[in-house]
């Protein structure tokens, strides 16, 4: 039995992850769609499974119903038994707005009793929002060896990054000396991955004796390194953060792209094949006869008469007879007409693109979404759920189209100029 067997996982689920746009309009971050396969959180969930931990509280706030549909009892990750279990743990919401969870540590204060009920000697706190793989029974086994209070993953970043993250400076044994939290000019590119291991003791008398600190990095982190024994994890193998439109599509590129690092199969991350789409029920997918398929993940149930290049179609999309698909993500069940051209897209489920309608036209990628320009800014185009786009539609770059839009609605010249949103 491996070592960290015993150790309670909390994964924090419940972030709003407003960066990623139309994609969390309807569903909570980590439940996003990825791969064609899987939702962002498998990868956290099958990597305890894969770590022989078998206790797990999943933290939800914000949009969860989807979340929690699809981890349902934790059988697809083989959380189920007398000794095993997964439960759902939704913030105790009270009147105010300030009842809800304020930061990472919060979230934890407010489920102390879920620890208190669940004893061990670790508890081991995620974020399900990461595309990675990671043997949490090594890290644990690291952290008894450093007798630490505290042990937080931690890799190697381009100093250009090390903004979005906490950023630790270290002595020659990993023991964390100085921390900065989101620095504008960082002194360090060793940045916190969210992966924390506590001594559950250390755990539940740091929140209880410290109740105004909300949030582990910004709070109790910079604090604990001056006063108790705080030791970083080294790690070195592939790790994403998908918070925005661009990394996520990057990371669902990284699939097809050669010695990306990324590969879910070896990995052994498993997805929850009874839930949404049920790809084990649909059938293979279907290559007519003419059509051109390149670089490509095609899931179950799609059928492909036209060109697919360079892209991830989920499970039931259909590319009929002069369609093109490149550099793009298309979620379940969407239909890409005759003749249309969909190009650096990511595009929601059950959408339709009409005959010779083209999404991604023109080759200007520098006109950033003028609504959302922090969100849309490197050509690529998103497509809420359920969306229609009428034939012969001609759509920019950098353009947004909400979920459930209509033909009807569509301007009347048929185009969207670069950057616009309707």
């Amino acid at each position: 039995m491996k070592n960290g067997s015993d150790a309670l996982v909390l994964l924090l689920a419940g972030g709003i992850g407003s960066r990623l746009n139309l994609l969390v309009g309807h569903r909570a971050k980590p439940a996003v769609p990825f791969g064609g396969l899987y939702r962002i959180i498998d990868f956290s969930l099958s990597n305890v499974m894969n770590s022989g931990l078998s206790k797990v509280g999943v933290l939800t706030q914000y949009k969860p119903l989807s979340l929690m549909g699809h981890i349902g009892g934790g059988e697809a990750w083989d959380f189920t038994g007398r000794t095993r279990g997964v439960k759902i743990l939704p913030p105790r919401t009270g009147e105010k707005d300030s009842d809800w969870y304020q930061g990472t540590a919060d979230a934890i204060r407010q489920n102390i009793d879920f620890i208190q009920n669940n004893p061990s000697e670790q508890v081991v706190i995620l974020s399900g929002d990461h595309i990675y793989r990671m043997d949490f029974d090594a890290m644990l086994s690291y952290h008894q060896y450093k007798q630490a209070d505290i042990t937080i993953g931690m890799m190697v970043v381009p100093k250009s990054e090390i903004h979005q993250f906490g950023a630790g400076i270290v002595d020659g044994q990993n023991r964390i000396i100085d921390w900065e939290e989101k620095p504008k000019e960082p002194k360090t590119n060793l940045a916190s991955m969210g992966i924390y291991v506590f001594d559950t003791g250390y755990l539940l008398r740091t929140l209880a004796n410290n109740k105004q600190e909300f949030d582990f990095g910004m709070h109790i982190v910079p604090r604990a390194i001056q006063q108790d024994r705080v030791f970083a994890y080294p790690f070195y193998g592939y790790w994403r953060d998908v918070g925005t439109i661009q990394a996520y599509w990057e990371a669902n590129m990284d699939l097809i792209r050669e010695n990306s690092g990324i590969s879910p199969e070896e990995w052994e991350i498993q997805p929850n094949p009874e839930y949404g789409g049920r790809p084990m029920d649909r059938a293979p997918s279907r290559f007519v006869n003419g059509c051109s398929v390149t670089s490509s993940i095609i899931s179950a149930g799609c059928v492909i008469e036209g060109t697919v290049e360079n892209s991830v179609l989920s499970p039931g999309v259909h590319v009929k007879k002069g369609a093109v698909v490149s550099n793009s993500v298309v979620f379940d069940d969407s239909v890409i007409e005759e003749g249309a051209k969909v190009d650096l897209a990511i595009c929601d489920k059950r959408i339709w693109v009409g005959p010779n309608a083209v999404i991604g036209n023109g080759n200007n990628m520098d006109i950033a979404n003028k609504l959302f320009p922090k969100h849309l800014y490197t050509g690529i185009s998103l497509v809420g759920k359920e969306a229609r786009i009428p034939a012969g539609a001609r759509v920019g770059r950098n353009c947004r189209i909400n979920f459930g839009f209509a033909e009807s609605t569509f301007n009347g010249s048929l185009e969207l100029s670069d950057g616009d949103s309707v």
